[in-house]
């Protein structure tokens, strides 16, 4: 009788493994597989240049600043439009340099315009740092850093930074989800999570 009992309740047992997922169980390897696969966290961070002139702010902007450094652009101080008060503004252009070093990203036809944007880096995960769960949902700490996809991105987007953003999940029907866009009453999506993203020490 004991033996038809443990038969009964092995049967039973394997009857309802097929119904468990893996996407049931919200591991850090799986948070890891689904922030990874997103369209937000794969999509190229554009870098917008600008030239002619600018505002005092953008041309001591760090990532302007960093260009200016290797050489890429220079700006004279010019008169400020309506738009750019208050002075100083600057008449930026491209050095040599600069024209070597873009023109093979820019998009044809763009180059002669005052302003362009080049895809210039994409993120990268490092690690899941923390699930913390309360029934269907979930919010899941995470680190990642830029990865530059040329030169202007290695300048603009050093990958030695380290970022620490938490994405809201949910566990629907058939398994976990990071919500991605969609208002979230429990934590911040995935888009407002990587803008809000801070710097790790």
């Amino acid at each position: 009788m004991r033996k038809l009992f443990i038969l009964a309740l092995s049967i039973l047992a394997l009857l309802l493994l097929p119904s468990c997922s893996p996407r049931d169980f919200l591991t850090r390897r799986l948070a890891a597989d689904l922030i990874e696969r997103s369209e937000t966290f794969r999509a190229p961070q554009q870098f917008l240049l600008r030239t002619g002139v600018i505002s005092n702010d953008d041309y001591l902007s760090p990532e302007s600043l960093a260009l200016q450094h290797r050489g890429w652009i220079s700006g004279t101080k010019a008169a400020c439009p309506p738009s750019l008060v208050p002075p100083p503004c600057w008449e930026v252009i491209l050095t040599p340099s600069g024209v070597d070093t873009f023109h093979t990203l820019v998009a044809p036809g763009d180059a002669d315009k005052p302003s362009f944007s080049i895809p210039a880096a994409r993120r990268e995960l490092i690690a899941i740092t923390g699930i913390a769960k309360q029934a269907s949902v979930a919010d899941v700490e995470f680190t990642w850093r830029w990865f530059p996809l040329n030169e202007v991105g290695a300048v603009v987007f050093p990958s030695d930074l380290r970022y620490r953003s938490t994405a809201s999940f949910r566990c629907y029907d058939d398994g976990w989800r990071v919500v991605v866009r969609a208002p979230s009453h429990h934590g911040q999506p995935l888009d407002e999570a990587l803008k809000n993203a801070e710097p790790v020490q």
